[in-house]
């Protein structure tokens, strides 16, 4: 919160799919001076379109390849009229490498979704309509936003998270780093203490701690059978929007798990009048 956030210099690369609706691109931009790779679809048309930032969840960066993660959103929404910009974060695909974001609770993703916007006004691209953006993100991506929202109120017009990760940090290291022996949670807490050891620094470093600083309104979709990241987690989340005043609405899905399967059209078609309402 406390550092000036620089994203600019967005590049739109080679044609990397046409269709009937859209085109996609590939793209970098600048996140506090880092380059970051990513993937845009442009609607077909003459525009202006509202744009959304799309944040994907948890890939081994090892394994990770330009534009993965959200294939079903980048396409509905481009055909609904949205230019999706979709970033790979640092450490990811093309993106430039930061050796201490890992350790540094991956908070660079964050500043990457930011910046990512920034770049986009930035831009000044006729076909896109900079007074009007927001944010979209999965899983890990879903505390992407959480974070993105309390850094930067009044960066977008709405926001929507899938399935997301805990508003607290130290529960999703002990969900799904810890069990695993990842050496990275010696790391982190040789470099920042334990939750114990340094309660205030986890308490720092925790969105819901400052849902105060919400501006924009919040649509969560999550199922009710996801053994991936509980419902629980999101259920304490938008209580904590709640009890501060916030615009948060949570939509349950009964059945569905964490990637979401017969009941994803139905969820979109919920995502798409959200935007609607808010980005038209």
């Amino acid at each position: 919160m406390e550092r000036e956030q620089r994203g600019s210099d967005l590049r739109v690369g080679g044609v990397r799919v046409r269709t009937d609706a859209y085109t996609q691109y590939a793209v970098t931009y600048r996140s506090n001076g880092l380059k970051i790779s990513g993937i845009m679809n442009v609607p077909r048309g003459d525009g202006p379109f509202p744009a959304l930032v799309l944040a994907h969840g948890y890939i081994d960066p090892d394994v990770y390849t330009t534009g993965r993660g959200m294939p079903r959103e980048q396409d509905a929404l481009a055909r609904s009229g949205y230019v999706v910009l979709h970033t790979d974060y640092r450490n990811h695909a093309g993106s430039d490498d930061d050796p201490d974001n890992d350790v540094n609770l991956r908070l660079g993703y964050t500043e990457d979704v930011i910046n990512a916007v920034h770049a986009l006004r930035s831009a000044s691209r006729p076909n896109v309509d900079d007074g009007r953006i927001g944010l979209l993100g999965r899983s890990m991506g879903g505390g992407v936003v959480y974070n993105a929202l309390v850094v930067a109120p009044g960066l977008v017009d709405a926001a929507a998270v899938y399935a997301p990760v805990s508003s607290r940090p130290q529960e999703n290291i002990d969900r799904f780093q810890r069990p695993e022996g990842d050496p990275l949670v010696e790391e982190i807490e040789a470099a920042h203490g334990t939750p114990q050891e340094n309660p205030e620094f986890w308490r720092q470093v925790s969105p819901v701690t400052y849902v105060d600083r919400v501006s924009e309104p919040l649509l969560i979709h999550h199922g009710t059978a996801d053994d991936t990241c509980p419902l629980a987690w999101t259920r304490a989340t938008v209580a904590a929007f709640e009890a501060a005043g916030k615009d948060v609405e949570l939509r349950t899905y009964r059945g569905e798990g964490h990637t979401f399967g017969p009941r994803w059209a139905d969820s979109m078609d919920v995502t798409m009048s959200f935007f609607d309402r808010h980005l038209r």
